[in-house]
């Protein structure tokens, strides 16, 4: 028997440290979120950190070991299985046990949860409590999933000396053997597009096929922020045999970590366009793999296996949570941001978590601090945006770059470098410098502030693990870097999980801002900076293909506004601020009107 999902929610990936440990604190209340495998030097560390604590033996997977990537990260989320199982089972004894626990317990679930009510009338019930709640326990509960992230763009080759390594062995490839060796039964997300070799390599591992009871041991989500996208990606797996669980909608802008801008295509159009074609999505990829699975001669299904569509990005309050599972039929709604004030569920440093507490609207922005070049959401007053300047100020700028996971570029070097690095910057600051008598004193230090801006996301983001456990760091000072979505400027206090829980489901509220906008029109308003800012920083001459892009962008944001517009007439959600909310549309389109596309080149 399937078990129902016991909540609404779930914990997206954030960076590399921030949910490297969730399960272990959240598993055992149903609650499922996502683990980031890119770095296996902070998963190796986690293992003989987590060993210790619950007196499990550990064996040191070293470099020298030629899979160490892979067998890292199969041995941490062996682990990680282990420890939640053995939690969840204490959990299991103490609800049963404990009415103050149950109640507790109970607290923390949707108010619409047929679970809630089942235990409910079993304390309702007084006299065969005792008798049926441990079957009741044992019918309707299980752990949150244990899933893991892979972010497709760093699959770095690797090389033994200056001899390339077969492509396994990139780091993408190895993290998903990684996975797929693993005894977990759960889900691999994969985010920042599609990488055709490592989706193909997805074909070697069996559990990522179904069985003859048609159920996947391992499951495949894609992160996508279109239709368009999604039905490209999953017709492609589709093709190989595989299946797409669940398709993950995530704001372009209103998110955390690094920002993918859509051509203008806002939340609520996009969510509105997979609600009509959601069977078209899945009787698509159905056929594709039925012809793929008869032709490799594996068992197929006879009917389209389940498929889940969820979203995330910039969601606050319990308002909006339910208008996004009502409006759209959306099976989850990932709530990112707001769980780094949650000791008990994320991964965070105290200094840190501080600055987040204290963090405003104008503290939070999107950089171009990422070594992969694409817009990144941080904070200002980070540690390593202090020590980063310092470097610069010595004319010492760029990173020791010890674990490369970012070095891709192939300009100066064929094995790779990362743009943060100092062997990367020293290079670009010397030519800057030889060309200096040739352009402006205001190009020179752009282009230098272009050179110089980039952090070493690789040890920034796994610092805050280490900090918060005491693990020794090594090598140069990087500090932390954090990646929080814009929501993080509306709160502003360290809560309990309980607490946060009860927010989301609307039974409390965590948020003492007045002001905060609605998740929709904070992200039109996002798209609307974004718009005027590309056109009007424009540094090389306008091609014909950018002005299309411009014109594109400016009719999709059109088309969305009227939709909002639209929704909000009829939709039951928001009646408080519905004046105001309609208010901002008409506003946001005179804004839009006005922001002008050049009409040539």
């Amino acid at each position: 028997m399937t078990k129902l999902s016991l909540h609404t929610f779930h914990i997206p990936v954030m960076g590399l440290a921030y949910t490297i440990d969730s399960p272990i604190r959240v598993a055992q209340y149903g609650i499922s979120s996502v683990i980031s495998i890119a770095d296996d030097d902070l998963i190796e560390k986690m293992r003989l950190f987590y060993s210790t604590k619950f007196n499990q033996p550990y064996q040191e997977i070293s470099q020298k070991i030629q899979d160490y990537r892979a067998e890292r990260i199969t041995s941490y989320l062996n682990l990680v299985d282990k420890i939640v199982k053995q939690k969840f089972e204490s959990f299991k004894t103490e609800l049963a046990e404990s009415k103050a626990a149950l109640e507790n317990f109970m607290a923390m679930l949707p108010n619409t949860s047929d679970i809630k009510k089942g235990f409910q009338n079993l304390l309702d019930d007084g006299i065969s409590f005792r008798e049926n709640i441990q079957h009741f326990i044992e019918s309707h509960l299980s752990p949150g999933s244990i899933d893991v992230n892979i972010m497709t763009k760093l699959d770095k080759d690797n090389f033994d000396k200056k001899t390339q390594l077969p492509i396994e062995f990139n780091d993408a490839h190895a993290a998903l053997r990684g996975f797929a060796n693993s005894n977990l039964d759960s889900s691999v997300v994969l985010s920042a597009g599609m990488n055709p070799r490592l989706y193909s390599y997805f074909e070697n591992f069996t559990d990522f096929y179904p069985n003859q009871n048609n159920q996947l041991k391992k499951k495949i989500i894609l992160k996508v922020s279109d239709f368009r996208s999604a039905m490209i990606q999953g017709n492609f797996l589709a093709k190989k045999g595989l299946w797409v669980s669940e398709y993950r909608i995530e704001s372009g802008l209103n998110c955390g970590g690094h920002a993918f801008a859509t051509e203008g295509l806002l939340l609520g159009t996009i969510l509105e366009e997979f609600k009509q074609k959601k069977e078209q999505l899945i009787h698509s990829s159905h056929e594709l793999m039925i012809k793929a699975l008869q032709q490799k001669n594996i068992f197929f299904p006879e009917q389209p296996l389940a498929t889940k569509i969820t979203v995330q990005g910039g969601v606050g309050t319990s308002e909006e949570h339910e208008f996004l599972l009502d409006t759209y039929q959306v099976d989850s709604v990932g709530w990112g941001t707001p769980f780094l004030l949650v000791p008990e569920a994320t991964s965070v440093d105290r200094e840190t978590r501080k600055l987040l507490i204290n963090a405003k609207e104008e503290d939070l922005y999107l950089s171009h601090i990422s070594p992969l070049g694409v817009p990144f959401n941080t904070l200002r007053g980070t540690t390593n945006e202090v020590l980063k300047q310092k470097r610069i100020q010595e004319n010492k700028a760029g990173s020791s770059c010890p674990k490369r996971f970012l070095a891709l570029s192939k300009e100066y070097d064929p094995t790779g470098i990362c743009t943060a690095s100092k062997k990367y910057q020293d290079i670009k600051l010397n030519e800057l410098e030889n060309s200096k008598h040739t352009i402006s004193v205001s190009a020179y230090q752009r282009t230098k502030t272009q050179i110089t801006e980039k952090s070493c996301l690789c040890v920034g983001l796994a610092n805050a693990s280490y900090l918060e456990n005491d693990i020794k760091i090594k090598g140069q000072a990087q500090g932390v870097v954090i990646c929080p979505g814009p929501n993080m400027a509306y709160f502003d206090q360290e809560v309990s999980l309980k607490e946060m829980l009860q927010h989301i489901y609307g039974n409390k509220s965590v948020l003492r801002t007045l002001n905060r906008p609605n998740v929709l029109v904070k992200e039109l308003k996002m798209y609307l900076d974004y718009f005027r800012n590309e056109i009007e920083n424009i540094s090389e001459e306008v091609t014909s293909n950018q002005l299309k892009k411009w014109n594109t962008f400016k009719s999709n944001l059109f088309e969305g506004i009227e939709y909002y517009q639209n929704l909000f007439e009829s939709t039951i959600y928001f009646k408080t601020d519905l004046k105001q909310i309609k208010e901002q549309f008409n506003s946001y389109k005179l804004e839009l009107t006005g922001i002008k596309v050049p009409e040539h080149l």
